[in-house]
């Protein structure tokens, strides 16, 4: 996890829910993203997309367990980060 001052930049989590990232769960990512006021990205394996799109967010493939990273450019927006990363460990509320 990386950090500025002590306020967090990624998170690393894994996908908990049965179906994965489908279309509705990456909906509700992108949805959060947008409310961002720098980047927000999604990232598995090294591949980095713009966590504003739901297709390039589907377009990463992530079933259940899989591990994903999710980034913001600016500390002004870990209240973001933190949305997304409950929304990913709550399991897109499928659990």
């Amino acid at each position: 996890m990386n950090s500025t001052n002590g306020k967090k930049l990624s998170q690393t989590l894994t996908i908990a829910n049965e179906l994965g990232v489908h279309a509705r769960a990456a909906a509700k990512i992108a949805k959060l993203a947008d409310e961002a006021c720098s980047g927000v990205f999604f990232i598995k394996d090294g591949q980095e997309v713009d966590a504003t799109s739901v297709l390039d967010i589907m377009s990463l493939y992530c079933p259940c367990g899989t591990e994903v990273t999710v980034r913001i450019t600016d500390t002004s927006d870990e209240k973001v980060l933190n949305s997304i990363a409950r929304l990913i460990k709550t399991g897109f509320g499928e659990l």
